[in-house]
């Protein structure tokens, strides 16, 4: 078995899949009397957060309690500096014993010293699911869970829940508790999951772009700071709200057009009351000019990330979310 991994890509569930297949092998080949679950001991640094020379020094220690260890590197494109780079590098090519390595992204490459280092089939990237994919993986999780579901209560999930296979199922669970609770024994609907998703899920990308959406600066920027604490990265932020513009944008040309219509919507990918609302409103604030300049400023900012500093993360995200207001107001 390999024991240097990178897991890139945005498909987050897939990802956490092949994490948990190597788990369950390291777990399975442990000293049942160790302290820690199943031998195998679990340790996770950030990049960017904990210097290189540390990581590598716990990487090349080995357990007082474990036979194997397991040791996860998140954020991994964030690791820019040559001699951090070098340092891992040099690591990987000669790795500790009993120790298994996992760099994940949800970029789709790292530093290429550190790929070229890594072993063929170490190095795996999850690809966000197609849209067709996505309407069949969750019409079948319904249907394991007991429960039947619309094409238009598929369409709400998708465009109140981010669109990866870990966010989906863990939302979709608790959809599932929400109608069993209510004795509902009828196909879900559209207004079923705005009623039970939208007041009760976690601050997302399309949460932002709600706040957005209202122009209120202050609870714009409350909702970025509370996804960058809980370790939402940059780049995710930036994914969602480039498809919640390029949604505005669809929907501003309908309305020059006078064609919003329930069909042309649907068209666009917007079936649920609390999505259209959220286009609406936006639309008293944006036109087609200022919903191109937020998706200009969106790759703007994102490349500005890419080569900042890891200090500047949270001030240029603060400016980034200001200049879309500002946007907004022209």
């Amino acid at each position: 078995m390999e024991t240097n991994f990178l897991f890139l890509g945005p498909e987050l569930g897939e990802k956490q899949d092949a994490v948990d297949e190597i788990r369950a092998k390291l777990k399975g080949s442990g000293d049942s009397d160790a302290r820690t679950e199943g031998g195998l001991e679990e340790t996770a640094f950030y990049a960017g957060e904990t210097p290189m020379q540390d990581i590598v020094s716990v990487l090349r220690n080995g357990s007082l309690f474990s036979d194997a260890r397991l040791v996860f590197i998140r954020n991994a494109e964030n690791i820019k500096k040559k001699e951090e780079i070098d340092a891992l590098a040099a690591y990987i090519v000669d790795p500790a014993d009993n120790t298994t390595l996992i760099l994940l992204s949800n970029e789709n490459g790292v530093a290429k010293t550190i790929e070229n280092a890594l072993p063929p089939n170490g190095k795996r990237i999850f690809w966000e699911m197609f849209e067709n994919r996505k309407h069949e993986w969750l019409a079948n999780f319904f249907r394991r869970e007991g429960f039947s579901i619309t094409r238009e209560g598929v369409d709400a999930v998708l465009e109140l829940v981010e669109n990866n296979t870990e966010s989906l199922r863990r939302e979709c669970s608790r959809l599932c508790r929400f109608i069993d609770s209510s004795g509902k024994e009828k196909a879900i609907v559209a207004e079923d999951v705005e009623k039970w998703l939208s007041h009760t899920r976690e601050e997302s990308a399309f949460t932002l772009f709600s706040r957005i959406a209202q122009a209120d600066l202050v609870k714009s920027l409350e909702s970025l700071h509370t996804l960058l604490l809980a370790k939402e990265t940059p780049p995710a932020i930036f994914a969602g709200l480039t498809w919640c513009f390029q949604k505005l944008r669809d929907y501003l040309f309908l309305k020059e057009e006078h064609a919003v219509t329930d069909a042309e919507l649907r068209k666009i990918g917007l079936a649920s009351p609390k999505a259209r609302r959220d286009y609406e409103q936006a639309a008293l604030f944006y036109d087609t000019w200022s919903a191109d300049a937020c998706l200009s400023l969106t790759a703007e900012y994102n490349m500005l990330l890419r080569s900042a500093g890891q200090g500047l993360d949270n001030l240029l995200m603060d400016r980034y979310v200001y200049k879309l207001w500002e946007a907004g107001r022209h």
